[in-house]
């Protein structure tokens, strides 16, 4: 499941916000795709985690928006990651018309468990 952080300058239009919400999840599961865990469309809860955080008044950076995707590493992911990250951005903006934004995609060992 990708964790995902998105952190934004409070200049930053509600409606982008919500145009992020709604694109991200699938957005994501496509950048992340692969052999070990394949993406078929359908998305269900827990997912995609998607977290929202407004800049604090000491954070710095100077992006409109930083999206933070974490997603578990496995070695098909690893292999590409820079052309999956530049498609997810390509993605992005495409279907928000953000272009002051980062993406930083993260592929810790990592493991998850989920109930009901």
């Amino acid at each position: 499941m990708p964790l995902v952080a998105i952190t934004y300058a409070p200049h930053v239009a509600e409606s982008t916000l919500r145009q992020l919400a709604s694109a991200l999840p699938h957005l994501v599961s496509k950048a992340v795709e692969c052999p070990e865990e394949p993406y078929d469309g359908d998305l269900r809860p827990g997912d995609v985690d998607l977290r929202f955080r407004p800049y604090g008044p000491l954070d710095r950076g100077g992006l409109d928006v930083v999206i933070e995707v974490r997603s578990k590493w496995f070695e098909s992911r690893a292999a590409n990651r820079q052309e999956r990250v530049d498609l997810l951005h390509e993605g992005i903006a495409a279907a928000t018309g953000l272009d002051d934004f980062g993406v930083y995609l993260s592929l810790p060992v990592a493991a998850w468990s989920q109930g009901g």
